[in-house]
């Protein structure tokens, strides 16, 4: 192999290694499904007074960000819209990142309760309407680095 085509492989395959590791990062999530695969980009709430913030007074957020809330242990969350002024989709993700329970569009200032189901571990917040425009639903595969890597569905490195 000439050392013009060796140097070009090893390029390549630093690209690879450099897309593979950026495919999961803190600051993005991936879901994947019959539907295709979408990317966001992420803000991470993981303390309570992160989640207990969450999205609130935010007039906008762009097409393809979201939130993040985490949690230290599987849990049945309940969240609802009090000063949020943008209308929202919420993923509820299991510990192996499969999605149990989407709610879609939740109305911008509503405190009716929403909850989520057992055995959350993480819930991505995205735009409203935008989960069912994808086509993301219960089975649903996300893969993120704080999912446990071993008994996740879609494992970083997969």
């Amino acid at each position: 192999m000439s050392a013009a085509l060796r140097l070009m492989v090893a390029g390549l395959a630093f690209l690879w290694a450099s897309f593979a590791q950026a495919a999961c990062t803190a600051e993005a999530v991936e879901l994947r499904g019959d539907w295709g695969q979408a990317r966001f980009s992420v803000e991470i709430a993981d303390t309570a007074e992160s989640r207990a913030r969450g999205l609130m007074h935010r007039e906008d957020m762009a097409r393809s960000a979201g939130m993040l809330f985490i949690y230290d242990h599987p849990t049945s969350p309940s969240f609802w819209m009090r000063n949020t002024l943008i209308a929202l989709d919420m993923i509820f993700i299991d510990p192996t990142g499969r999605v149990g329970h989407v709610h879609h569009e939740a109305v911008p200032l509503d405190e009716t309760p929403i909850p989520g189901g057992d055995n959350v571990l993480m819930v991505l917040e995205i735009n409203g309407g935008l989960a069912r425009a994808l086509g993301i639903g219960v089975g649903s595969e996300m893969r993120h680095p704080r999912l446990a890597q071993d008994s996740a569905v879609w494992p970083c490195d997969g």
